[in-house]
This record gives C-alpha cells, structure tokens and sequence, in this order.
C-alpha cells in the first residue's frame, strides 16, 4: 500500500480479503513448557503412549486436552509401533474370563526369570488382584520352591485377608503338597490353568510383560539386593502412581485400591437379567414356560425364584 499509494480498503478489494483477515492477531498459545515436559516423560518412560503422558500432565495441573497433546506426540514422533504377533488361530476354545467383584475375590500369581549382570539366575514371584488390579507381592529370590510360595502368601494374607481363588499355572511350586495343604486348611480354591494355554491366566501374564519391560529390561542388577530395592520401588510406583488403562473414569485414581472402592456405574444392558416371567391367563396360576434368571451372585436359582413368584 505504501508503495502504490492507495488505501487499505481499496488494496484488500483488490485481493479480496476481508479486513477482519488482514488484521488478525495470532492468540495461540505458548507451548514450550508443555513441548518440553512430554519429551521428559516420553524420555523418563520409553514405552508411554500419548494416553498416559496425558494422564500424567493433568495430574501436574495442565489442562490441554488429549487431541492437543496427540498432535504434538506426533510433531516429535514419539510413538512407537510395537510389533506383536498375530493370533491366527480361533479363540474358542480359550476358557471363558473370569470376572472379580471384589476385593481378594481372585489372585494370580506366576513366575518371571531374569539374570544378574554377572548372568546369575534370579526368579520373581508376582501376585496381582484381578479386581483392584493391585501388584500384591514381588519376592525376588534365586532358587524359589513351593515352601517359599506359601511364606509369601501368609505374609500376603496376614495384611489383607484370605483370598477365595488362586489363579496359577501348572508349575511345579504350586502343584506341590506343601501349596495344597495350605490351600486345603484354610479353605483357598486352587485353580490351575491348562498345560500350554498362557493365555488361562492372562491378566497375570500381561502384567508380568509390563514388570519385564519398564523395569527388568530397564535397570542392571548387580546383586541380589539391588534386584530387590529396584524391583520393590517400581513395585511402589506401579501401585500408587502409574496410569492404568483398566482403571476408568473422568480422574485416574492415585492407586489401584482407590479406583476399587468407588462406585462404578453400570448400564442396564450390562445386567444380562431375563425378565420373561408371565401366564397365558394373567393370574400367574400357570407358568407359560417364560423364567426369571438372575445371576448368582444373589444367591437365586429359577426353581426358588419362581416359588416366590
């Protein structure tokens, strides 16, 4: 404009822009501060997605939400791709998933190997409560038998109560007499998952991939001790800190045991209660072969069902 001396209006009709456009203010906000601590986190913790980094920034008080937050963890290209394999097989014959509504309801335990740097063996027992989805215990130990199982499990028990099922593999420290007698004198259902299928205890098997890969491939053990300081600290995190993609809800819960005790809502079609109770007559003399089914947890069976009917 200043070099063909005309007005602003008659050099935007013109180009045909709106004044409004040519004098527009950028009002964007200054994201350096966010840039930088998504690079901490993704750095601090290697195999966080955009998901948990988000959890994460808001419990440190940002209130950009997850589409921003996505962007920019694309900007950097800071997702990773982690190849698994592909099931091709049909999962029919898998058992069906047993569900826990409450607190020691179910345990799952398992075994996970690892070595020194010296390439010493070591073993860890892990526990977890498939309902609060709680890490219970990690008992670190080179040469671990069945003797060594059941101290575990009473020093569990003396904190938080006998479960009422265990969830275990066919190894040979659960299989032993001293794991039965155990069982048996306090009334603990033993239940063993079949020869070969992992996938019967699936829960204590993902978080058995979670321990492997941001703890045991993360850290170098010099000794014994140092396995279980390292091991119980991320133990520590796991339960009151780390995000959990299970646990739902508007806040992420500062633990495990907090997102247990609070109210879940259900949806009615999550009820799956058949409703079909009726009589040809509309008496209720005669039944017209329609049921009432409810789940067992409230204790009910048809037949006593449709007598109080």
């Amino acid at each position: 404009m200043q070099r063909f001396g005309c007005s602003e209006r008659k050099a935007l009709h013109v180009v045909k822009m709106s004044a409004s456009l040519y004098r527009y203010e950028s009002r964007k906000r200054d994201g350096t501060a966010l840039k930088l601590r998504i690079k901490e986190i993704t750095q601090t913790r290697v195999h966080y997605g955009y998901r948990r980094v988000h959890v994460m920034l808001r419990r440190e008080g940002h209130k950009d939400n997850v589409k921003r937050l996505y962007r920019l963890y694309r900007v950097y290209r800071l997702s990773l791709r982690l190849k698994r394999p592909r099931r091709n097989r049909a999962a029919k014959l898998r058992q069906p998933k047993q569900l826990a509504f409450a607190v020691n309801e179910v345990w799952r335990a398992d075994f996970v190997a690892d070595a020194l740097f010296d390439g010493r063996k070591l073993r860890m027992l892990t526990v977890v409560d498939c309902n609060t989805r709680e890490c219970l215990a990690i008992d670190v130990g080179q040469s671990l038998k069945g003797e060594d199982v059941v101290d575990s499990l009473n020093r569990i028990c003396g904190e938080r109560g006998l479960p009422r099922t265990i969830k275990t593999d066919n190894g040979s420290e659960f299989i032993s007499k001293v794991m039965d007698k155990w069982a048996y004198e306090r009334g603990v259902e033993l239940d063993f998952s079949r020869p070969g299928k992992p996938t019967d205890n699936a829960r204590v098997e993902s978080f058995n991939g979670r321990l492997r890969q941001e703890c045991l491939n993360a850290n170098w053990f010099l000794s014994l001790d140092d396995a279980k300081a390292k091991i119980a600290a991320w133990r520590t995190y796991y339960n009151e800190s780390r995000p959990h993609s299970a646990l739902t809800g508007p806040r992420q819960p500062s633990s495990p045991v907090d997102a247990a005790c609070r109210p879940r809502r259900r949806s009615p079609r999550s009820r799956k209660f058949l409703l079909l109770s009726g009589t040809k007559t509309g008496t209720g003399s005669e039944p017209c072969g329609r049921h009432f089914q409810l789940p067992r947890w409230m204790g009910c069976t048809p037949s006593n069902v449709s007598a109080t009917l």
